[in-house]
């Protein structure tokens, strides 16, 4: 068939915008001219970020200088052109430093963009051209005159013509419609179907189950995707008709009656003699009585289920778990690099602070290996690492350095005063810091660092803390530090390794290990004070105190270079000699894997440090609820579960560790992870390199859980706060996978790729219940904030119940497994020892003829020998003899 189809007139909307187009298309510059800026922007502008100083520096502030009414700021190009010489890198301008060179004028305009159209609250504008056009723009009047004229155009050349009927032409469209066609080649066949005899009439009766009381006659067969068995279609013959959509739509507007409203902004109150006269009237008593067996029964039913939940919505978030229909991809919420600090470094240890929200801390190492850190060793002891405190609210400039005597691999805060930081080095030395006189500068990020630059002026600078003691590198470790950890509040320990009480509630002694084959106890408390002599007293009290020229504060003076550990636990082998080298471990009774609560961080509590003193023996309290017991990841792929007490050797009376109570071996390369589950604290995480497993603590059949082996590397591993299924995987390919059990165990829900790099380590916060974030830094020395979604942020009401059950069902699992084991095992040797005792029954082998003639010969001699004894001894031998020879003779 022809095409009969007519030209149709073009809306009024579409003219303007065509219009609109073509004059925007004329101001555009040519794209020679123009520098490649993000996608999705113009080629003539380019978004910017200005911090405060610059904003201050070339006097366009937001909402002061430059308002959505006058967004438009002319800025001279030799005041930028000094700026970038001045702030180098640092410089806000830096992106777009060859654009503003060949700017062909002396002034760049920089428009203000309040409701950040292309992304940024600031964008440049790079040509001449478009500053002409948006600085004068074109009459309204004009506009509108070209408009119509346009229009008018368009409608004289597209008007409607009534379509005249043409013949039909073959062109071979009906052979194919006919070949495609379904034709029946052979007549139907019919099948009758009908009921026995003896079953039609008879009564059937259905009854209700409960799903969950069946649960275990009840097995689930859910679908999945089996690669092994897809078909890739590659050819398909499809055909398909148009057909116009009918749509019958109708409103109608909803009329309300109108309503007279009041509000009273003024309570009533009785008076006095009012309110005597009502608590003492019959009616009062009366009506209280009546309805006090009531309210108790109301009271108790508040008390027995919970009348503010919602139980729609909680039906619906489970509903919507179970159909894996919700989002599960992680938004980038921050990134944060900085151009002298991370340059050829690596994050080794990543951190949120404990009380201050949007502050986040890591730490950085170089990015050498072993025989370029020896042949670099005088760079590196002239260039000293630096611990990098970031914000939320400046993503360019760290707000406070920390200065380290070597690279920190690991550190944690003091769970009982955030202001105290506690490091692990890379020449296994331990290294405190005191934040407290910066604190303020720290929670002043809030509101924007307004408050940082009243106090501080017009000065940028970061300031460097330096660090307040480190330990004897004679005392400390031989090996770098790889693992840091705080005893808790509630106990301390002795020098045997016994729990005992803290009668200070201060967290005052740490954990450590590295591997050198040993796990060390530091305590931050000066020792007991000794009785010393007059002239002691007055010496001491005449000695001047020593000058501070870097201000250090003064906590814990008294541990610098002097500190070492009161207890060394050592790892030895079980079955044979040597010692395991531990990399990670976790204690039952730890602060790290859980929240210590959001605590006042004030600095007048860091001075109680150095006041406070090691207790007697004889003030210790032990306790015996606390768990001693540690699991230990070493470098050779084992966990190794040990307890921490020392016992006294009988033969040389020396206290030693005891060996090992239990280990495991699991893969052949180094467990870097091990977390216990901030909702289960006898469930341990452990992350190898190809694999990662679940276990329980005392179950020692094996891992509750074992992944398949990934095809690249695990690198880090963490649990989620707030979902207690969820697991956060980070690879050497810079991929992160999100692991959910309850949805699938044999592989990741969601993977997701975050960095071209190695992922070095992951941390999860709880900032609120609409928002957790999850940390990722990577071996560039970049660091990653990332958005969880709500699907992996919010827990359904039985999530836990289900996830324990879980843990429950695959312990049951192992002990089975193990049963039977020992049971074959037991079955293998009664079967091995019956069959020895079959072969030990056996007869012997017949003898060869010629052994037998030879015994049955020397038996007839042994006859003859004892039958001529016999006859001697009977007087007798010669009458035989003589009758022997008679009959011989012939």
């Amino acid at each position: 068939m022809k095409d009969m189809s007519s030209k149709r007139p073009k809306s009024k909307e579409a003219n303007k915008k065509k219009t609109k187009d073509k004059s925007n298309a004329d101001n555009l510059p040519k794209p020679e001219e123009a520098v490649a800026s993000e996608p999705g922007h113009p080629e003539y502008i380019f978004p910017l970020v200005l911090t405060s100083v610059s904003q201050e520096l070339f006097s366009c502030r937001a909402d002061e200088d430059v308002t959505a009414e006058n967004p438009h700021k002319l800025l001279k190009k030799q005041d930028i052109i000094q700026d970038l010489r001045h702030r180098a890198a640092v410089c806000d301008f830096s992106p777009v430093k060859q654009a503003v060179l060949d700017y062909p004028e002396d002034e760049l305009l920089l428009v203000f963009d309040r409701d950040f159209t292309y992304g940024q609250s600031f964008y440049l504008v790079l040509t001449v051209q478009a500053k002409e056009s948006i600085l004068k723009p074109p009459a309204e009047g004009a506009d509108e005159q070209m408009e119509d004229e346009e229009q008018q155009e368009e409608e004289e050349e597209m008007m409607m013509k009534t379509p005249e009927p043409q013949p039909w032409v073959s062109l071979g469209s009906e052979q194919e419609i006919q070949d495609q066609s379904l034709s029946e080649s052979r007549p139907r066949l019919r099948y009758s179907v009908c009921p026995l005899g003896r079953r039609s009439g008879t009564r059937v009766r259905f009854s209700d189950r409960n799903a969950l009381d069946w649960k275990e006659e009840l097995v689930e067969c859910s679908s999945y995707e089996d690669k092994s068995f897809s078909i890739t279609r590659m050819e398909r013959d499809s055909s398909t008709q148009t057909c116009r959509d009918n749509t019958h739509t109708c409103t109608q507007t909803l009329w309300k009656k109108p309503k007279n409203m009041w509000s009273q902004y003024e309570p009533r109150e009785f008076s006095s003699e009012e309110k005597q006269h009502q608590l003492q009237s019959e009616n009062l008593k009366n009506f209280i009585t009546s309805v006090a067996r009531r309210f108790e029964i109301y009271l108790q039913q508040n008390l027995i289920a919970d009348v503010f939940c919602d139980d729609w919505t909680a039906l619906c978030e489970d509903d919507a778990s179970l159909m894996g229909k919700t989002e599960t991809q992680l938004k980038e919420y921050q990134s944060f690099m900085d151009l002298h600090f991370s340059k050829e470094k690596t994050i080794s240890h990543v951190q949120w602070h404990p009380s201050i929200s949007g502050v986040i801390v890591v730490s950085m190492m170089e990015r050498l290996s072993l025989e370029e850190r020896i042949d670099s060793s005088t760079k590196l002891l002239l260039n000293p690492s630096h611990i990098l405190f970031w914000s939320f609210s400046d993503p360019i400039n760290p707000q406070l350095q920390l200065e380290c005597p070597d690279d920190v691999l690991c550190f944690q805060f003091s769970p009982s005063d955030h202001n105290i930081i506690a490091g692990g080095c890379m020449n296994g030395q331990v290294v405190l810091w005191d934040i407290s006189a910066h604190v303020d500068r720290l929670q002043d990020t809030r509101s924007g660092g307004k408050n940082i630059l009243n106090k501080l002026g017009k000065s940028d600078a970061t300031p460097v803390v330096r660090y307040c003691a480190v330990s004897g590198i004679e005392n400390g470790h031989k090996a770098p530090i790889t693992d840091i950890q705080w005893l808790p509040e509630t106990f301390e320990v002795n020098k045997l390794g016994t729990p005992v009480e803290n009668q200070s509630r201060t967290s005052v002694q740490l954990v450590t290990c590295a591997p050198d084959c040993c796990v060390l106890f530091w305590d931050l408390r000066a020792p007991r004070v000794m009785v010393h002599s007059l002239t002691d007293i007055k010496q001491k009290q005449e000695e001047k105190p020593l000058e501070n020229p870097h201000g250090v504060p003064n906590t814990f003076t008294h541990l610098n270079l002097t500190w070492k550990p009161f207890i060394r636990v050592s790892l030895p082998k079980i079955s044979s000699s040597g010692e395991y080298s531990p990399l990670k471990f976790s204690m039952r009774e730890n602060t790290v894997d859980y929240n210590t609560g959001d605590k006042s961080v004030s600095g007048a509590d860091s001075h109680v440090f150095a006041q406070l003193r090691m207790q007697s023996a004889k003030q210790q309290k032990p306790l015996q609820n606390i768990s001693t017991k540690l699991y230990i990841a070493t470098e050779d792929g084992e966990l190794v579960y040990t307890d921490w007490k020392v016992e006294k050797d009988n033969d040389s009376g020396r206290m030693l560790s005891a060996k090992p109570l239990d280990v495991f071996l699991l893969q052949d390369t180094l467990l870097h992870t091990v977390s216990r589950s901030p909702f289960f604290r006898d469930i341990i995480l452990t992350v190898g390199r190809f694999s990662f497993s679940i276990w329980r603590e005392g179950l020692t059949c094996g891992p509750l859980l074992m992944s398949v082996y990934s095809k690249s590397m695990f690198s880090a591993g963490h649990w989620s706060r707030s979902r207690p299924a969820v697991l956060f995987m980070g690879r050497e390919d810079g991929d992160v996978e999100v692991w959910d059990l309850l949805q699938n165990s044999r592989q990741p829900s969601h993977t997701q790729n975050i960095s071209t790099a190695a992922i070095s380590s992951i941390r999860t916060q709880t900032s609120s219940a609409k928002q957790n974030l999850l940390a990722v830094s990577d071996r560039l020395g970049t660091l990653h904030i990332l958005q969880i979604p709500g699907s992996l942020r919010r827990s359904s009401s039985s999530e836990r119940q289900n996830v324990e059950k879980y843990f429950e069902k695959e312990e049951e699992r192992l002990q089975y497994f193990e049963k039977r084991q020992s049971d074959h095992q037991k079955k293998k040797k009664e079967t091995e020892a019956e069959q020895q005792k079959k072969k030990t029954e056996l007869v012997t082998p017949p003898k060869q003829e010629e052994e037998v003639d030879a015994e049955t010969l020397k038996e007839y001699q042994q006859f003859l020998t004892l039958e001529k004894l016999i006859l001697k001894d009977m007087n007798i031998q010669n009458e035989t003899q003589q009758t022997c020879n008679t009959i011989n003779t012939p």
